[in-house]
């Protein structure tokens, strides 16, 4: 198997992402003449075939997305999120560094799709050198000619993990604090300011412009079948190569560890490897053998997320990670809901006392019930999510567990 497959990334280094002219010598902006010729259902249909799905967690498919906003007298927005909270996860960023244009070029293909002629980039704080950037590569697009009518503005949150949660980031670029909607109403009915809004991820809006030059088919041929197309990586942890990839979907999760980031560093063992972010699940070695599409991941009872690859050697306490995860957790909560805000409390507390020796199987039990309260009670993935490496390292590092518990 190739070591790796780039599509987003295959230009890297090699032309300037800030310049529209670049990117258009390199067949640039061809899939967005494409898509304004087309029929806005024709154009979604095609979205459709091409059977991508969302790269920011959530795994919908983007076509779907997209048609259940209406067309009526009203606004409508495209929001890109790339807020990128995740500790150990970049790949939005590098995907803006080396293609800004492609990014761009997407958003204005879902313009075309939902006739929206506003986009908004929401940015995490903590990224003003890529703000800079971004702002560059959009003036530099709309001197080209090559963005038409289509605006792009850059807004920049203030750092909180919540709003990469799509309704609190709106509520963020509203100027409101950033804490999740109840839903429905969904963005695509009532979103940015109340009108019909597409939110997507950076790394899904930079596939548009490849399926569009290139075709639905042609996409839907790389990688896994239900979840087709590439997906840029980034490994991190105790790994020889701490870098990113981009790789077809259909790329075993062994060989993300083992091919791509060289193995355990130090020659060390292979203990447990986490994928999606910190709230992704631990996965042990029996389970490496598993391709890294979305499908194939929650199989497993993990998430490929934010394609964040955490890798741990056998010198690492798992309960000590988990209990740095859930203070984490607390620390992020908004507090809008009583599960997340009163969850996350509880489960930081019970953690610590489980890793300072203090507990006993007791609060273990509590643990597990917190955990099932919170998945189905809390208003959004964040407080859902939390638990899920608590419940991961009981299941496969249990015997850590025990060792610490009176």
């Amino acid at each position: 198997m190739a070591e790796e497959q780039r599509v987003i990334l295959e230009y890297a280094d090699k032309i300037d992402p800030k310049k529209a002219d670049d990117y258009i010598k390199v067949g640039g902006y061809k899939g967005l003449e494409k898509a304004r010729s087309m029929d806005r259902k024709a154009l979604i249909d095609e979205v459709k075939k091409s059977g991508l799905r969302g790269r920011g967690g959530a795994g919908f498919n983007a076509g779907m997305k997209w048609s259940f906003v209406p067309i009526k007298d009203e606004d409508r927005y495209v929001v890109c999120n790339f807020d990128e909270g995740e500790p150990g996860t970049y790949k939005d960023r590098i995907i803006c560094e080396k293609n800004a244009q492609a990014l761009l070029e997407g958003m204005a293909i879902c313009g075309a799709a939902i006739a929206s002629k506003q986009g908004y980039i929401y940015c995490r704080g903590e990224y003003p050198f890529v703000v800079k950037m971004l702002r560059e590569a959009i003036k530099s697009a709309k001197d080209s000619g090559a963005l038409g009518d289509f605006d792009i503005e850059v807004r920049m949150g203030a750092g909180a993990y919540v709003c990469g949660e799509e309704t609190a980031l709106i509520e963020s670029i509203e100027g409101h604090r950033g804490e999740p909607r109840f839903k429905p109403p969904f963005p695509g009915v009532a979103g940015l300011w109340a009108q019909p809004t597409v939110v997507n991820n950076v790394e899904t809006f930079a596939c548009l412009p490849y399926i569009m030059t290139n075709g639905a088919d042609w996409f839907a041929g790389i990688g896994a079948a239900k979840y087709p197309g590439t997906k840029v990586l980034t490994l991190t942890g105790d790994v020889e190569n701490a870098t990113y990839f981009e790789v077809p979907t259909n790329y075993m999760l062994r060989d993300v560890v083992y091919k791509l980031g060289g193995g355990v560093k130090g020659g060390k063992k292979f203990k447990a490897v986490q994928v999606g972010g910190t709230s992704g699940a631990f996965i042990p070695e029996q389970n490496l053998d598993t391709q890294i599409d979305f499908d194939s991941m929650s199989a497993i009872g993990a998430a490929l997320g934010s394609g964040a690859v955490f890798v741990m050697d056998e010198t690492r306490d798992i309960v000590d990670i988990v209990t740095r995860i859930s203070k984490f957790f607390e620390h992020e909560s908004c507090g809008k809901c009583n599960p997340c805000r009163e969850g996350t409390w509880r489960c930081r507390e019970i953690m610590e006392k489980i890793n300072a020796g203090k507990a006993s199987q007791k609060d273990i039990d509590n643990l597990m019930l917190l955990s099932r309260v919170m998945k189905n009670a809390a208003l959004c993935g964040l407080g859902q999510a939390a638990p899920i490496p608590i419940d991961s390292t009981l299941e496969h590092f249990g015997y850590e567990y025990s060792r610490k518990i009176v």
